[in-house]
């Protein structure tokens, strides 16, 4: 059973491709031919065992991820992942992944996919909050899909924000860092995607008094993963579900970590998934807004085209 380096895991999920399985992906949601149980959290001695299985008819998966927050003070990585792809019909073991490089890849082409079907301007400039490995993923998927060439960074943290900045302009996009969160509401002007890829405990976005938020903006909050965090203004949240131009990659297990909109008290009647068909209603000053999750089907959509991939390759070789 091949074990795949994590260069090994990226080379097998470019994100062009990996948009599209994932776009099916959605589609065997619907049908309910694809399906993951509620994801185990298991105590060990110096920290947490996550366990997330997925399958649809053809492959079964399971991630497996270990967070050790205490590691850094060993040399040692706080959190280890792999992604263990089997045969459904038979069980027979076929790929390993490593899971971090899945993990980033998918959340990535999800919301690059949830961009090209609701943003009103799929191939606007780029707003990026954040400079870590989830900034740069969503920045390379962004620039993948040949419309977006111009991203603005901002960060707290200027050391990472300009390594990200010199990384993206080695592929050739235009990149511009903005530290000043003051500057935001100018730089809202001029873009009209935007990514927050942070943990933070408060919105890293301007509110609606900063009279800045257009129709024409989508917003991508994948960040904030626990219901004490959020990244989004509780004003922007309740706007977007007003007008009914709020989404979220799943409805599982929302509720009980999307912090961004438990802390808005949005009104759950009025969230959708990414796999609803209902269009967009249109407004020239409520933002789409995309809450992502995470979810061990998209997961089980990337070791889909790893396998695929990597068969192909092989062959070839």
């Amino acid at each position: 059973m091949p074990w795949l380096s994590a260069a090994e895991t990226v080379a097998c999920l470019p994100y062009p491709a990996l948009v599209r399985v994932l776009d099916g992906m959605l589609g065997e949601l619907r049908e309910g031919r694809a399906h993951a149980p509620p994801r185990l959290a298991v105590d060990l001695p110096g920290g947490t065992l996550l366990v997330m299985p997925a399958t649809n008819e053809r492959v079964a998966i399971t991630k497996l991820v270990t967070v050790h927050t205490d590691n850094p003070s060993r040399g040692r990585k706080a959190i280890q992942a792999e992604v263990l792809v089997l045969d459904a019909a038979t069980g027979e073991r076929r790929l390993v992944l490593d899971g971090a490089i899945v993990t980033a890849r998918r959340t990535a082409a999800v919301t690059l996919l949830a961009a090209q079907r609701l943003a009103p301007r799929p191939d606007d400039d780029l707003l990026l909050v954040g400079a870590g490995v989830q900034a740069r993923a969503h920045a390379e998927a962004f620039l993948s899909a040949r419309g977006t060439r111009r991203v603005v960074i901002h960060s707290r943290s200027p050391g990472p924000a300009e390594a990200l900045a010199r990384h993206l302009r080695e592929q050739g996009a235009n990149v511009e860092v903005e530290p000043r969160a003051s500057a935001l509401p100018e730089v809202l002007e001029r873009v009209g995607l935007v990514v927050t890829a942070t943990t933070s405990h408060a919105p890293v976005l301007p509110d609606l008094d900063a009279g800045c938020w257009r129709g024409r903006h989508f917003v991508a909050a994948i960040g904030a993963f626990r219901p004490e965090m959020r990244e989004l203004p509780a004003g922007l949240v309740q706007l977007a579900a007003k007008h009914e131009r709020l989404r979220v990659d799943t409805l599982f297990g929302v509720k009980d970590e999307a912090g961004d909109l438990l802390q808005a008290h949005v009104d759950w009647d009025r969230v959708r998934a990414l796999q609803d068909t209902e269009p967009l209603r249109d407004h020239p000053h409520a933002p789409v807004v995309f809450k992502s999750v995470g979810y061990a089907c998209w997961d089980l959509g990337a070791s889909l085209l790893a396998l695929e991939t990597h068969a192909r390759t092989s062959s070839a070789g």
